[in-house]
């Protein structure tokens, strides 16, 4: 083996003409993914201090730049096998960016606006720069990464004014830039989906969504401890002990319904309304996953028989609702899955769906001990009745369950 074909000197190459190409994911993409941890619970700890529906909106606008930053990132990594010392470089200064973007979301509303747009503005100028590397060492011969490069320089300059024009006329810009960022790819006929040659892994794609729903869960519990631990675990009752285990283990739930049924899979075909239908479910379920995170850390301030905090109960509620029906959509968009499709039927799904509108509507009058077992009964019902009606079929033997 010569010295340029080691990772750290071979150049950028794309997949499709890579025959050593792997579909798992590289240490330094997991490593860009550490940083999303620092992200996702700043994020978090916002939407707890503004639990209404302005905070509520804010926060929905930065989770979506947020998972842009971090999806664009997965895209470029998924069409183009990068791991020499150019790119780890650029992609260390991309994890510096997302830092910047973590520390500047808590005074986000005022003095931190700055700071966060022209993070942002940064980090997509270095995915530009990513494309623009790909076509100049020849990994790709189309338009696909010039055209890449140019979209997100673009972007990047429009950030870049939002930091320093006048609020609220900065928000409006922003938000244009992350609609333009979606619109980029789907638009027909100039939408970067058109080429023949982005063909993203899909499975590497996949394998990404499954860490980040990890992280994303991940911080729900990390809230709920932090959450008690500030309040002290010795000064609360048995009551909301309970309550505190009841919500780790709801999170416990979603990892599992969500790993069961779709987690890890591939879209069925490389369709374009497929595949953008398993986009889209995909950024609503993971922000109904943070939703759900954050207001599970309402377990910590009740006891048995104070109704639930009511900004808690309202995002969690709609996290839920959000979560299913993302879930059903995207087991209808995934390959293979046959048996989990099979018992994980709609019918689980409606019923999980209207006891959490039940409870949406009901919550802030009946105490947290009926609050929660309602919500109980919605979310572990989605793992419960499936596994029965499996072990049902197959005691009967009209079901080959077996791997």
């Amino acid at each position: 083996m010569t010295l340029r074909n080691y990772p750290v000197w071979r150049k950028p190459r794309h997949h499709l003409d890579a025959r050593d190409a792997s579909n798992h994911v590289h240490w330094v993409e997991l490593f860009f993914d550490l940083v999303h941890v620092v992200t996702i619970f700043m994020l978090g700890n916002f939407l707890s201090n503004h639990l209404d529906i302005h905070g509520f909106m804010v926060f929905s606008g930065i989770f979506l730049a947020v998972f842009f930053a971090w999806a664009d990132s997965s895209i470029y990594n998924s069409l183009y096998i990068s791991t020499d010392i150019p790119h780890r470089t650029l992609m260390a200064v991309q994890i510096v960016t997302m830092m910047v973007i973590a520390a500047a979301i808590p005074d986000i509303l005022e003095g931190g606006w700055g700071y966060f747009a022209l993070g942002y503005a940064f980090n997509r100028a270095l995915t530009a720069y990513l494309y623009w590397r790909a076509r100049r060492v020849g990994a790709e011969a189309t338009s696909l990464a010039a055209e890449q490069g140019r979209n997100f320089f673009i972007l990047a300059g429009l950030f870049a004014l939002s930091a320093v024009l006048p609020r609220p006329f900065a928000y409006w810009v922003f938000g244009a830039g992350i609609v333009l960022i979606q619109l980029q790819y789907i638009l027909p006929r100039i939408g970067t989906l058109r080429f023949e040659r982005f063909r993203p892994r899909l499975h590497h794609i996949s394998e990404r969504f499954g860490l980040l729903m990890l992280i994303l869960l991940g911080e729900g519990f990390f809230k709920l401890v932090v959450t008690l631990s500030q309040k002290s675990i010795s000064a609360v009752g048995p009551d909301t002990l309970i309550n505190f285990i009841m919500g780790g283990l709801s999170l416990f739930a979603l990892a599992w319904v969500y790993f069961d049924c779709v987690g890890n899979a591939q879209p069925k075909s490389r369709k374009t309304s497929l595949i953008v239908t398993y986009w889209l479910a995909h950024i609503a379920i993971m922000w109904s996953a943070v939703l759900v995170g954050v207001a599970l850390a309402g377990e910590v301030y009740v006891g048995f028989m104070e109704p639930y905090p009511l900004g808690y109960g309202m995002i969690g509620n709609i996290g839920l609702v959000v979560f299913l029906g993302s879930l059903w959509v995207l087991q209808h968009v995934v390959e293979g899955r046959d048996i989990t499709r099979l018992y994980h039927s709609a019918g689980i799904r409606a019923f999980g769906i209207a006891a959490a509108l039940l409870l949406l509507a009901i919550f802030p009058y009946v105490p947290s001990m009926v609050g929660n077992l309602v919500w109980g009964v919605a979310l572990f019902s989605q793992i419960v009745v499936p596994f029965y009606r499996a072990v049902r079929d197959g005691d009967a033997g009209t079901t080959d369950i077996s791997p």
